[in-house]
């Protein structure tokens, strides 16, 4: 069974390249353009792996992200930062990994691999 991965980022253009990306290597993937709505994906959806970005409208990543850190059905989900954001790798504790835009999609797939233990 394929793995599910939630992309939740602002921007359009990096939604649709992470969705391609993950597609092409057999994943599942949900999408949310920002942290309100992203936080409603995971909890309908429950994904296998979270990426996201922190500067968003509505809700920022760093909000989404304490939002799936305090409900339990959510809070051991990897999530995979993904932002062009000074200081990103201070802005969420612990997260699986952090990459700045623009990504590298080999060692970005290598990662998500880990994550979700393929």
């Amino acid at each position: 069974m394929s793995k599910t991965v939630l992309v939740i980022d602002d921007e359009a253009d990096v939604r649709v390249f992470l969705e391609t990306l993950l597609k092409k290597h057999g994943y599942l993937v949900v999408t949310a353009s920002n942290g309100a709505e992203g936080l409603s994906v995971a909890r309908d959806k429950h994904p296998d792996l979270i990426t996201l970005d922190l500067m968003m409208p509505k809700q920022s990543g760093t909000d989404c992200y304490r939002g799936l850190q305090k409900d339990a059905a959510l809070a051991k989900i990897p999530v995979i930062v993904v932002s062009g954001l000074s200081g990103r790798h201070l802005a969420v504790p612990a997260p699986f990994a952090v990459f700045d835009k623009p990504i590298d999609p080999d060692e970005f797939i290598a990662t998500v691999e880990r994550a979700v233990g393929k």
